[in-house]
């Protein structure tokens, strides 16, 4: 079998692997909490934004044990572009989304600052252990700081809302699901960095942009799916919320991880091109949400005009990408 057939068969098969994966390690660990009596609030602020970001933290260890670092943190600022662009474009365009004012008052300036953060970390072009192990455990604080706050901000109804679904599994299953999640979360992701290295050398492209592109649109096509059929649904109250936690989970962890692991330098085009991006559609959901908050009725939302702008933002990355050579 020719190795360029061979490293897609392992990219397309490690990412259905890895999402199927991670789905059952939140399961598994999300019933497992609920079970010792932590609450679905807690829950879906910890173990469920921790498991969506599960798969890009994988992907990132094992680019940074393949030597491979530029991948690892392109993937980090790829799939924070996506999930604002592609996810959260894609999602209002099918159903406005829903705002709240501690979305602007708490998570989304915690968002901001950590982007700000990201920005003096890679301002140098490297990656030093002592900022990523800073930034890694700033999550256990953050976590404390982000759910006192939401919970005396946040009305009855919003916190009946952000409850997560929680599944309802034995001990014992609880924790077969989150071995089994584990384990293939690990291989899936070992294959999938394997593949995604084949291609980037058979088309002469760097592992930064296969990080920026196949690597971060893969990784985010979990949440894509899950907030398009939510949407439909009618259940897209949080799929704000989720982003925003999701993109602080990428930049905190899923960023500094390698750096914990190799020695991380970054391209110049990263910061100049890719984190300067992030930052400027990062800043834009701010005001959408700020614009979206003017009038104090309970139908503020983001709509499907914001949506086609997120969108298009996200095709002009692309096309940067394109123009400066990179594809």
């Amino acid at each position: 079998m020719p190795d360029l057939l061979l490293a897609w068969i392992a990219v397309i098969g490690g990412l259905a692997v890895l999402v199927w994966s991670a789905d059952r390690f939140v399961a598994g660990s999300a019933a497992a909490a609920s079970n010792l009596g932590v609450s679905k609030l807690i829950i879906g602020l910890t173990i469920v934004s921790f498991g969506t970001s599960a798969p890009e933290i994988l992907v990132a260890i094992n680019a940074a044990l393949n030597d491979i670092g530029d991948m690892a943190i392109g993937n980090a600022v790829g799939s924070n572009l996506a999930n604002i662009g592609l996810v959260l474009g894609v999602t209002a365009l099918v159903a406005p989304l829903p705002t709240q004012k501690h979305l602007i008052t708490n998570e989304m300036l915690f968002l901001l600052a950590i982007t700000a953060v990201a920005g003096l970390v890679l301002w140098d072009l490297h990656i030093a252990t002592w900022e990523a192990a800073l930034m890694l455990i700033s999550i256990i604080p953050l976590i404390y700081i982000m759910s006192q706050r939401q919970q005396r901000e946040m009305s009855p109804k919003e916190k009946a809302e952000e409850e997560e679904e929680i599944p309802d599994l034995s001990n014992k299953a609880a924790a077969i699901w989150f071995a089994v999640g584990l384990v293939l979360l690990i291989a899936s992701s070992r294959v999938l960095v394997w593949g995604a290295e084949q291609i980037a050398l058979d088309f002469g492209v760097s592992p930064l942009i296969i990080g920026l592109t196949l690597l971060a649109v893969g990784t985010s096509l979990p949440e894509l799916a899950a907030s398009i059929v939510s949407a439909l649904k009618g259940h897209h109250d949080i799929a704000i919320g989720n982003i925003i936690g999701s993109n602080m989970f990428n930049i905190l962890a899923v960023m500094s991880t390698p750096a914990l692991i190799a020695n991380i330098e970054i391209s110049p085009e990263l910061l100049s091109r890719d984190y300067l991006s992030m930052a400027l559609i990062t800043v834009l959901l701010a005001l959408a949400i700020a614009w979206s908050l003017r009038t104090a009725t309970e139908t503020n939302r983001i709509g499907r005009s914001m949506g086609a702008i997120f969108l298009s933002l996200y095709g002009a990355y692309y096309y940067w990408l394109f123009a400066s050579g990179a594809l």
